[in-house]
C-alpha cells in the first residue's frame, strides 16, 4: 500500500489545462438561495449569482452545485438581460478530487516518486509509471515493478475532468451586458424533510398542548447559505428512472441544531401545501436542523379504551375467543380553529408525554399520522391499557339454514383494575346481512358492518356484555 500519497502545491494552481479560460462562479458570487424541499426526497434549488461574461462564448463553471443534482432539470437564465444566454452544452462534473481519484486519473501515465533518505535526511526523485491504483498502487520504475513505496508521488497537473467540488459547466452564448446575474434552477435529490410532533397530556386526559417541528435533514453534498426555504407537503407524482446517483455521498456524522422561530407560514398550492420559513436560514452539508411549525395550548382531546371485534367467528363454533385481552389507548382531537388547531398538519410522528405525580413528563406513546386537512380529526394510538382486560367467548352457535344464515351468542366480561370507572368502547365488525336479536347494553349500528357498545365499568369492578346475532351470507 501506498503510505502517503501527497498533492504538491503544483495542484493548487487550479488554471491548468483546459481550464485557463474557465469563467468560474462560486459561492463568493452567490447574491441568493431558495430551496423548495419535497416529502419525497426531493428539492428544487434556485441559485442566483453574479457573472462576468464575454461577448460570444464562454466557458461557465457554476461551482458548488448539488452533488445529487439531476442535470437534466438544471435551467439557467440571465436575471439582468433576459434571453441574452443561450447554453450550448453542459456537463455536470462529478469526479471528485481525492489522493485516490487523482492516482487512478494518472494510471498510464508517469510521476514522481520522492524518496528520503532515513539516515541523511536526502531526498532523491525517480520517474515511474503507475500501473495500477486498485486496492493500493502498482508502478513501473525502470525495469522493475514495485508496490507500497515509502515516500511520496508528486503529479504533474490535475486533469481536467477532476473537481474539488461538484461543478456544473456550461458552454454559452452571451449575447448581453459583460456583468450579469444569473439563476441557476434544478432539481436535486439528498434533501428531505419529516415533520415531528411533541403533545403533552393535561392530568385528566381531556386536554394537550401540542407543538410541531420540522426536521431537514441535508445529504445532498452542498450548503444552501442563508437560504429562503419552503416545503411542500403532498405526494408529487415523479417519473422514476433506473439510472444510479450521479455521485456518492458519503455518511458523516450529523449535527442537530433546534432553530426556535414563530410558525411556519402555509397556503395552498396545487393540490398540496406549501410551508415558507420566516427568515432566511442556512442549511449546512451534512447537518440535521429543526425549525417550528406550529404551537398549540390547551388542545381538547378524548380518550377512548377501545376492545375491537374480528370477523371470522360469526360463521363458525369457537367458544373460548380471548382471556385478558389487551383494550388499546387512544386519543382523538380535531384540528380546527376553535381547538387552536386549523393548519393543515404535515403527516409525521406524534409523541405524547405526560407528568408524573412529581410534576416529570412520561413517554406514554407515539403513532404516526397522514396529512391532515383542517376540521379534520387526528386519532392516535398510543399503546394498551394495563388494568383494563376482558374476557371473551362464544356461547352459543347455530345454523338457522344450510344456505348461509347463522345465529351466535357471546359473552364479553370487562374488568377494570383502576381505582376509578372507566368507558369502553366494545366495537365489532359483523358481516353479512344482520341484526341484533337481543343485547344486554344499548349498542350503535357506526356502519352497516359495524356495532359499537359505549360500557361504562365500575372502579374495581366487572361488567359482563351479552349479545347474540343473526348473520346472512
Amino acid at each position: 500500500m501506498l503510505r502517503k500519497v501527497i498533492v504538491t502545491s503544483v495542484l493548487l494552481a487550479w488554471h491548468v489545462s483546459g481550464w485557463s479560460d474557465e469563467v468560474r462562479s462560486t459561492l463568493q458570487e452567490q447574491q441568493r438561495v431558495a430551496v423548495t424541499i419535497y416529502n419525497s426526497n426531493l428539492a428544487l434549488v434556485k441559485d442566483q449569482r453574479k457573472v462576468q461574461l464575454k461577448g460570444g462564448d464562454n466557458l461557465l463553471a457554476f461551482r458548488d452545485v448539488s452533488a445529487q443534482i439531476r442535470p437534466e432539470t438544471a435551467l439557467l437564465r440571465s436575471l439582468t438581460s433576459p434571453g441574452s444566454l443561450r447554453v450550448v452544452e453542459q456537463n455536470f462534473d462529478f469526479d471528485l478530487l481525492t489522493p485516490q481519484a487523482l492516482l487512478e486519473k494518472y494510471v498510464g501515465k508517469t510521476v514522481s516518486v520522492v524518496r528520503t533518505h532515513p539516515t541523511s535526511g536526502a531526498e532523491s526523485t525517480e520517474s515511474a509509471q503507475v500501473l495500477a491504483a486498485n486496492s493500493g498502487v502498482v508502478l513501473q520504475i525502470g525495469n522493475r515493478i514495485e508496490t507500497g513505496m515509502p515516500g511520496r508521488l508528486v503529479f504533474g497537473d490535475v486533469p481536467a475532468n477532476l473537481r474539488d467540488r461538484p461543478t456544473l459547466v456550461m458552454q454559452l452564448d452571451n449575447q448581453g451586458a459583460a456583468q450579469q446575474e444569473v439563476e441557476l434552477s434544478y432539481l436535486t435529490g439528498g434533501l428531505g424533510w419529516r415533520a415531528d410532533y411533541v403533545a403533552e397530556l393535561s392530568g385528566n386526559d381531556d386536554r394537550l398542548d401540542l407543538s410541531g417541528w420540522v426536521t431537514l435533514t441535508n445529504t445532498s453534498g452542498a450548503t444552501y447559505r442563508n437560504a429562503r426555504l419552503q416545503l411542500v407537503a403532498g405526494d408529487v407524482n415523479q417519473v422514476r428512472h433506473d439510472r444510479p446517483a450521479p455521485a456518492p455521498v458519503m455518511a458523516k456524522a450529523m449535527r442537530e441544531m433546534a432553530v426556535a422561530a414563530a410558525p411556519m407560514r402555509e397556503e395552498g398550492l396545487l393540490e398540496y401545501h406549501l410551508y415558507t420559513l420566516d427568515h432566511p436560514t442556512t442549511v449546512a452539508e451534512h447537518q440535521t436542523k429543526q425549525v417550528a411549525l406550529l404551537s398549540a395550548a390547551g388542545v381538547p382531546v378524548r380518550k377512548e379504551l377501545l376492545l375491537q371485534g374480528s370477523e371470522y367467528y360469526y360463521q363458525s363454533s369457537y367458544g373460548e375467543l380471548g382471556q385478558k385481552m389487551k383494550l388499546g389507548v387512544f386519543v382523538e382531537f380535531s384540528n380546527q380553529e376553535a381547538n387552536h388547531l386549523g393548519m393543515p398538519l404535515p403527516k409525521g410522528v406524534v409523541r405524547v408525554y405526560k407528568k408524573d405525580r412529581s410534576g416529570n413528563a412520561q413517554f406514554v406513546g407515539e403513532d404516526s399520522i397522514d396529512h391532515t386537512p383542517r376540521n379534520e380529526k387526528v386519532r392516535l394510538k398510543l399503546g394498551e391499557a394495563f388494568d383494563v382486560t376482558a374476557d371473551k367467548k362464544q356461547s352459543d352457535f347455530r345454523v338457522i339454514d344450510r344456505k348461509g344464515i347463522y345465529e351466535s351468542a357471546y359473552e364479553i366480561v370487562l374488568k377494570n383494575g383502576k381505582k376509578e370507572p372507566v368507558t369502553v368502547t366494545v366495537k365489532e365488525p359483523i358481516p353479512g346481512d344482520w341484526k341484533m336479536l337481543s343485547s344486554s347494553h344499548k349498542h350503535e349500528k357506526a356502519a352497516s358492518n359495524t356495532a359499537v357498545w359505549q360500557i361504562s365499568v365500575p372502579a374495581e369492578g366487572r361488567v359482563m356484555l351479552s349479545y347474540r346475532v343473526q348473520n346472512k351470507f
